[in-house]
């Protein structure tokens, strides 16, 4: 089995966010949290020309989302307690989150990830 990354270094998002941020930095274009979520969920519905079926969580649109936990690892959780604001929280998620964080992947309405509770 072959897997293709379109565009980045990772399959995952944040991953591929978090490098983004970086690039911006260094050619002095900084990229805001709400900016860079924006671009992986939204604008990355609207570059392919599929913003009217995904997206974002407007009525009459397929149910694609994940279900993200703030706190995922114990690194981000300690990180998350000294934030005061929702722009912060998502900058430590664009930087710190990885596949860790996702608790819940859903495709067309339909559960396809949970992840399994370790005790």
């Amino acid at each position: 089995m072959e897997l293709t990354v379109g565009a980045g270094t990772s399959l995952s998002m944040l991953a591929t966010l978090s490098e983004a941020y970086k690039v911006q930095q260094l050619q002095k274009n900084p990229l805001s949290a709400h900016q860079g979520l924006y671009q992986i969920t939204l604008g990355n519905a609207q570059s392919l020309l599929l913003d009217d079926k995904i997206g974002n969580f407007m009525p009459n649109k397929e149910a694609d989302f994940v279900v993200i936990n703030m706190g995922g690892t114990e690194l981000l959780e300690r990180r998350m307690t000294h934030t005061k604001s929702l722009e912060e929280q998502l900058f430590v998620l664009m930087m710190m989150g990885d596949d860790r964080v996702i608790e819940q992947t859903v495709i067309a309405g339909v559960n396809r990830y949970k992840k399994s509770v370790t005790v």
